[in-house]
């Protein structure tokens, strides 16, 4: 890496730092009860607006990416950052006004915090995977690494940034606008310092997801493929934004936001680990092994009730539920269907948000136990949808060795997406 670039890519994963933050804020318990007293709803009710953002992702993905493509990097990840900044500083306003709307300012800045995480990922992933060229794995790893650390640090910061009202009312407003201050900031620097030339427009027409999919072929691999993006996002969100209410009711626990730093404990500790375990053991077993780990997890949480199995459960969930399993699915389809690479990532990425947003809004209507059973019931989807895929893919090796005497499994995956073998 060119060390006139450093700059740059430590400012591109500052961004990401401070989204740890706000992408689980809305999940805190405390900031729950504080933005429900305000507003005066039930603190189940605050989890639509954290679904707000999935529909933010929904309305910003399928033209996000070519903007990025054709405006370049830099532009893309200013205009995520300047969002984001909106985002947050609009929740401080929304909490401000109250039940005089606040709930619905709330919801319309999280849309807006939805469609800047859009761009900051077509801005940023390719960006750093450009400026560490020679380890562009490493490099995109690293944000998920700055995201967990933020929100392993979040519920050690909430107790420094609790402020009161006139009115005597609990309020965050200073942690909401201190990240919106350090987005603006941010949103300044990602023009003062360089990018790598390919960073520049790219050339010629880019071709955008709609016109992709006219000519896309879906096999039931490809189809499970997408539907495990929407199962295993689910697992995830679930428990990050309606756990912390379920050790409340059910196991008795006063506070338990330090959940969040047992969950962001087990996500790093499984963006190492499963980095190294993925060198001997292939991507796609996880995508089985991993959604069974986490449903023995949620029925041993949802029968326990008590702050011991919360704890455990909050770093199981973080290792195998948000260590990475989006990630892999994505490498898997990836290696499945090469010749489509952009449109199956881009729709697993989308089912990803749309269960961010059907998911949550389901789950702001339900009590906590009720959450938790539907928690289980998707992952349990998942689970059979990784069992088939499995599967399938021990087939199409045994296939190739069989009958063409093929040893190299990615070269055989090549020749199926090419529909030589059927």
């Amino acid at each position: 890496m060119n060390k006139k670039y450093l700059p740059s890519a430590l400012i591109m994963y500052l961004n990401y730092f401070i989204h740890g933050v706000g992408c689980s804020i809305l999940g805190q318990a405390v900031i729950k009860e504080a933005l429900a007293a305000a507003w005066g709803v039930e603190a189940m009710a605050i989890t639509a607006i954290s679904a707000a953002l999935g529909l933010g992702r929904l309305i910003a993905l399928p033209f996000a990416g070519p903007l990025s493509d054709k405006l370049g990097r830099r532009i893309s990840t200013a205009i995520g950052s300047a969002s984001y900044a909106v985002y947050l500083i609009g929740l401080a306003f929304a909490f401000s006004a109250g039940q005089n709307g606040g709930y619905q300012i709330a919801y319309v800045c999280a849309i807006i915090g939805g469609i800047s995480n859009s761009f900051l990922d077509t801005g940023i992933y390719p960006a750093v995977a450009e400026i560490i060229s020679s380890a562009p794995g490493v490099a995109t790893m690293g944000i998920k690494f700055f995201i967990a650390i933020a929100q392993m640090l979040l519920p050690f910061v909430l107790g420094v940034a609790v402020a009161t009202t006139a009115t005597g009312m609990v309020s965050y407003n200073p942690l909401f606008i201190g990240c919106g201050i350090i987005y603006a900031v941010l949103f300044v620097l990602i023009f003062l310092f360089p990018l790598p030339d390919s960073e520049q427009k790219a050339g010629g027409k880019s071709e955008g997801l709609i016109a992709s999919l006219k000519h896309t072929n879906f096999s039931f691999e490809s189809i499970a493929m997408i539907v495990i993006g929407f199962t295993c996002t689910g697992t995830f969100q679930l428990w990050l934004n309606c756990a912390q209410n379920f050790a409340k009711e059910n196991a008795g626990w006063a506070n338990p936001s330090i959940m969040q730093t047992y969950y962001s404990a087990g996500t790093l500790m499984a963006l190492v680990v499963t980095s190294l375990l993925t060198r001997k053991i292939k991507d796609v077993r996880f995508i089985l092994v991993y959604p069974v780990i986490c449903l023995v997890t949620l029925v041993a949480v949802l029968i326990g009730h008590s702050q011991t199995l919360m704890i455990a459960g909050a770093f199981i969930i973080g290792w195998a539920g948000a260590g990475g399993l989006l990630q892999i699915v994505t490498s898997v389809c990836n290696m499945l269907f090469p010749k489509i690479k952009g449109t199956v990532t881009a729709l697993v990425m989308i089912a990803s948000s749309l269960c961010n947003y059907t998911i949550l809004t389901a789950a702001s209507k339900m009590a906590p136990s009720h959450v938790m059973i539907m928690n289980i019931v998707l992952t349990a989807i998942g689970v059979l949808l990784g069992l088939f895929v499995n599967a399938r893919y021990a087939k199409m090796v045994s296939l190739a060795e069989a009958f063409l005497g093929v040893t190299s499994t990615s070269y055989f995956l090549v020749l199926l997406s090419r529909k030589v073998i059927r």
